[in-house]
């Protein structure tokens, strides 16, 4: 961010105001368990709050879809991979692992998938940070762990990938490899300034994918997908709800005008709904405010 801002604006001065979350601090326990992905942006957004700093960037699958009152977040970076990489100690791809694998993962929205598609593995939580779950794996603790591949390539370990986890098979979090720019809302001078190094591809889809996760109720306590892409003029979104033992998939899928996002997540979520999300969604919340 700090890069873009320079090469367009070559004398602003930006200065890095290193700041660690609750979520980067707790690493031994599932993120479903200590509150969920905001974790990661409380500290951040008082900064903000405070004007202790003018803006702060995000990965947007960590945003909550209710907003901070008084922040934006409606600068989009252009996405990277929004796909999940499957990374394995002896390269096998997910088809090939052998029966009972030990596989990692902290996220329910993947845990559903993978048991969905091998009720066979023996599905783990995995917390750390990249380099940390990759040295778990290689040290034998997994036979194999899937990850966010845009965070792999951001650190230059993509040759780790046994596997691309795409869609429409597989589906990535809502946002996954969008990076978000927040800002105080009173802030239109600063608005104007970030206003250029908006991607407006990965906005629209950003707002299709983040409405439906609000109509939702989306949580971490929910295994939920959708991923939002631009085909020539159309815009296609697909999703995906399910339990986390993956016995039970609801899935939706709409294609309209690049510019109807909106209207698509609303048919999207409506698909979901008759086929019995409001049920699935009442008994997630159950199970996930008992294991609070």
């Amino acid at each position: 961010m700090q890069s873009l801002l320079l090469a367009r604006y070559s004398a602003l001065e930006v200065e890095l105001l290193p700041l660690t979350t609750q979520g980067d601090r707790i690493q031994d326990r599932p993120l479903a368990s200590i509150g969920g992905k905001g974790l990661f942006l409380k500290e951040l957004e008082v900064a903000l709050l405070e004007g202790q700093a003018d803006f702060a960037v995000h990965s947007m699958k960590d945003v909550p879809v209710d907003l901070t009152p008084g922040l934006n977040v409606d600068i989009m970076l252009e996405r990277a991979n929004p796909f999940d990489a499957l990374l394995s100690r002896n390269g096998e791809r997910l088809l090939e692992l052998r029966p009972g694998a030990r596989v990692g993962s902290s996220s329910l929205r993947r845990q559903c998938q993978l048991r969905a598609a091998r009720p066979d593995l023996d599905v783990v939580d995995l917390r750390g940070n990249v380099d940390t779950r990759a040295r778990k794996m290689q040290e034998g603790q997994y036979d194999a762990i899937v990850l966010a591949r845009a965070g792999l390539e951001r650190l230059g370990m993509e040759n780790l990938v046994t596997e691309t986890l795409a869609a429409p098979a597989w589906l990535p979090a809502v946002t996954q490899g969008t990076i978000g720019v927040q800002y105080r809302e009173e802030d239109h001078e600063l608005r104007d300034l970030l206003r250029p190094l908006n991607h407006t591809p990965t906005a629209l889809c950003a707002e299709a994918e983040r409405a439906v996760s609000k109509a939702l109720g989306g949580s971490c306590h929910m295994p939920l997908a959708v991923f939002a892409r631009l085909e020539g003029q159309q815009l296609v979104l697909d999703a995906l709800l399910g339990t986390p033992d993956g016995r039970r998939i609801l899935k939706g899928h709409r294609a309209g005008d690049h510019g109807a996002g909106l209207e698509l997540a609303e048919a999207v979520t409506g698909e979901l709904m008759a086929q019995g999300a409001r049920e699935l969604i009442d008994s997630l919340a159950t199970v996930g405010s008992t294991a609070d």
